[in-house]
């Protein structure tokens, strides 16, 4: 199945510069995950002041999380191919947060009475995921799908020099063979800080 000239466009942003027209999806998708490693992927968010986050693998950069002002829902996610999305609030006191490119809705984010439920509308699909804090301490996420299937867990980090949250975060095989994963990564950072936020409003 060939993409629309939009659809290519949005799969080169998310996947990379090295996603090309000629081939097929399946194709594509084989040049994707060809380099993934079949554990669990480990990654760290740490943040550079109260504005901007980074996120790496294996000291891989994989994006930038960058926020408009401190405490604020509004950012943007740079990746390293240059590619920019944005994330921002809408709704009555900021209830929800979309993440888009241009014009197009990417992905949503919105607190729910059992964790924070995400949809995604990547590749024309619409799939739903929640996001629940855990552990005594409240300082671990952890990602489920739809199926009730684990795909990612995170530790929080406390940071008094940057008074901002840093992150440990692990992905099972299933969460590391999304085409998107890089930038749905970027989204859960601010959908966490975004929880965090809101807790400490509250208390």
């Amino acid at each position: 199945m060939k993409l629309s000239p939009n659809g290519f466009l949005l799969m080169q942003k998310i996947c990379g510069r090295n996603f090309n027209r000629a081939g097929n999806l399946s194709l594509n998708f084989h040049i994707i995950t060809n380099n993934l490693n079949l554990g669990m992927g480990h990654y760290r968010a740490n943040s550079t002041d109260s504005y901007k986050f980074n996120v790496k693998s294996d000291n891989i950069k994989v994006g930038d999380l960058v926020y408009k002002k401190w405490y604020s829902f509004e950012a943007d996610i740079l990746m390293p191919d240059g590619s920019k999305f944005q994330l921002r609030p809408k709704g009555f006191w900021d209830s929800k947060v979309e993440l888009t490119d241009g014009s197009i809705t990417l992905l949503e984010i919105k607190m729910g009475w059992k964790g924070i439920v995400i949809k995604t509308y990547f590749d024309q699909q619409e799939k739903h995921y929640l996001l629940k804090l855990k552990g005594l301490l409240g300082d671990k996420f952890i990602l489920i799908d739809d199926s009730n299937q684990e795909l990612m867990r995170a530790k929080t980090d406390f940071k008094w020099r940057t008074l901002n949250y840093e992150y440990s975060i692990e992905t099972t095989e299933s969460f590391d063979h999304l085409g998107y994963r890089n930038l749905l990564l970027l989204a859960l950072l601010h959908s966490m800080n975004y929880y965090m936020t809101l807790i400490s409003s509250a208390s």
